[in-house]
């Protein structure tokens, strides 16, 4: 049952990947491929007559004239070289008729799978390993090829040989040639497919093991200062090590067991072929075939079988191309949790007013992050939330962008419900300075013209004035041009943080969010920082997170949260003035800060 359940797993598989080899929206891909068909029929026809020719020359060569002189079969040669030819040529151009059939497919399923990835939620990326995803996804991509170039070079031109081979030996001997040929071809396929399926299971495991491996690796490098700052080297090393050696008993099973498939299936061809001859020396003794025929019998049945001694090899690859290829189809069948609603409609700016109705929100049903949240940004006035780690503050910033959808109640911007907005036109509304950096691993220019991949030169340099950054990368020796590396780690964290200034101002938003956008710096660079935040939000609806209130005291209004709820709301001065929660987080900042400023001096 489980042999059954597989093969119709595997017909899903290949049934998914034939609908982009047959495109609907592509008349010349499908010609090319009927094309590729057709070729392939003539170059086997055209192999089928080779040994005809063959068998004709021996005789030829075998019948001596009365002066003793054996006469040279000048026309059968010729024959037997021009139908080889036209083979050759024919399987050739085959392969270059099908191969923008075969490019395009791979081409598609990577690009519909890098999109996918994309429109798949947060949570989602959350919970799975970079490293192990990538490698999914190209052990996918990679098995198209695989299972493509198995089948068009290996099983179907072996199929239209096993097929004609055999046809061709009924119609001309007996059908016990024919017989004797399917059965040990009949044979080879059962054993081959048998011992493939539990080596399968095998190159499963050895899959799993070799996606930690790739996993732990990507995460020890690129956490490579953490690791640096323990002193882990040893400890990632050794679980490196250990998966490897997994790795390594895996493989060794799995290449012994592909030794005794390959003896077995090397065993029961010797004996098919031993048996034919037999048989048709047999017939040979009672004149019933000539000589030639006997070597057209063995011609034949080497044209036959030879493509069977790479069909372990293929079978094996090509089911290792299934499996490859399902788990990344399951992984297209992943459902994105934020999705546009039938009838979305884009945001339309109408001043920049945000409002939280009686929101609620959990990211699972035994803890709710938020509970009953509620609260207004009027037009170009600024909003400041504020309160110890874990109190909800960055999730409302989520909410916001719409990575998660909320529990209950609903968020309008000017009036407008984001649930039923397109999320492309919500998000490009809004602009984010982020606590955490990110910048990609290319130059600076290409980080700041991230925020709009359209803008001129002149924008860009625009927008670095404004973030304050433009002197800087014009002293650098390579300029805008100057490399970030990975993750920005070529920066401080001030220039990186003007960087992903720029980047935000270039995208021109209508309302700008800061979530500890200066929290990770040092006092000074904060300060400067904080007053460019200042100016580029000025007249604009601003949010911002934070955790040291320094940065929000000139905030139009200030929310105090704590475990999800509102506790506290005002501007600085009436927060002070009442005394509570937020007075006291006031007054252990500034003794704090103040204590930083002692301990420099001395």
């Amino acid at each position: 049952m489980k042999l059954i359940r597989r093969f119709k797993d595997s017909d899903s598989t290949i049934a998914r990947l034939l609908m982009y080899l047959w495109p609907r929206d592509s008349l010349t891909l499908r010609l090319r491929f009927v094309l590729a068909l057709v070729a392939l029929v003539i170059s086997k026809f055209a192999g089928l007559a080779v040994p005809l020719y063959f068998k004709d020359s021996v005789n030829a060569l075998s019948e001596t004239s009365s002066q003793g002189w054996i006469a040279i079969p000048f026309y059968f040669l010729f024959c037997y070289g021009a139908f080889r030819l036209i083979s050759v040529f024919f399987s050739e151009i085959r392969i270059a008729i099908f191969a923008p059939v075969e490019n395009q497919a791979m081409r598609r399923i990577a690009v519909q799978v890098f999109s996918h990835l994309h429109s798949l939620s947060l949570r989602f990326h959350l919970d799975r390993r970079t490293g192990g995803l990538t490698r999914l996804v190209e052990r996918g991509v990679k098995a198209v090829e695989n299972f493509l170039w198995f089948s068009v070079n290996a099983f179907l031109p072996a199929f239209f040989e096993l097929v004609f081979v055999t046809g061709a030996m009924w119609y001309l001997y007996d059908w016990m040639y024919a017989a004797l040929a399917f059965s040990i071809i009949l044979v080879y396929v059962l054993f081959t497919i048998l011992f493939t399926e539990w080596r399968t299971r095998i190159q499963r495991q050895l899959n799993a093991v070799d996606t930690q491996a790739s996993s732990r690796s990507v995460d020890a490098l690129l956490n490579y200062e953490t690791v640096k700052y323990f002193n882990n080297e040893d400890l990632e090393i050794h679980l490196f090590d250990k998966l490897s050696r997994s790795y390594e008993k895996l493989a060794i099973r799995s290449k012994a067991a592909m030794a005794f498939l390959n003896f077995g299936q090397g065993a029961i061809i010797a004996i098919g072929l031993t048996a034919m001859m037999i048989l048709a020396a047999s017939d040979v003794a009672s004149h019933h075939i000539t000589v030639g025929d006997f070597v057209l019998v063995n011609t034949y049945l080497f044209q036959a079988f030879l493509p069977l001694g790479f069909l372990g090899y293929a079978y094996k690859e090509t089911k290792q191309a299934i499996v490859d290829m399902e788990q990344m189809f399951t992984l297209l069948d992943e459902q994105p949790e934020i999705k546009d609603r039938l009838n979305a409609v884009d945001y339309v700016f109408k001043g920049g007013r945000i409002e939280f109705k009686h929101v609620s929100f959990s990211y699972n049903p035994n803890r709710e992050i938020l509970k009953d949240i509620s609260f207004v940004v009027e037009p170009g006035r600024t909003l400041a939330l504020v309160g110890e780690s874990g109190a909800g503050k960055s999730t409302i910033g989520r909410l916001l962008f719409r990575f998660y959808e909320v529990t209950k109640g609903e968020i309008l911007i000017d009036g407008q419900n984001i649930y039923n907005m397109t999320q492309s036109s919500l998000r490009q509304a809004i602009g984010i300075v982020p606590q955490d950096t990110v910048l990609f691993n290319n130059s600076i220019y290409y980080n700041i013209a991230y925020g709009n991949p359209d803008a001129t030169q002149e924008d860009i340099e625009e927008a670095a004035r404004l973030a304050q950054i433009h002197t800087f990368i014009d002293k650098l020796p390579e300029g805008y041009e100057s490399l970030v590396g990975e993750r920005g780690l070529k920066l401080s964290g001030g220039e990186k943080q003007r960087v992903a200034i720029a980047r935000t101002l270039l995208k021109k938003p209508h309302i700008f969010m800061f979530d500890e956008a200066t929290s990770a710096l040092d006092t000074h660079t904060e300060k400067e920082i904080q007053k460019c935040l200042d100016s580029i939000s000025f007249n604009n609806t601003t949010l911002i997170i934070a955790h040291r209130l320094s940065t929000i005291v000139h905030a139009d209004e200030i929310l105090l949260m704590s475990d999800g709820q509102i506790v506290e709301r005002g501007n600085h001065k009436a927060l002070l003035a009442q005394q509570g929660l937020y007075a006291e987080m006031w007054k252990r900042q500034q003794f704090e800060e103040k204590l930083q400023e002692l301990i420099k001096t001395v």
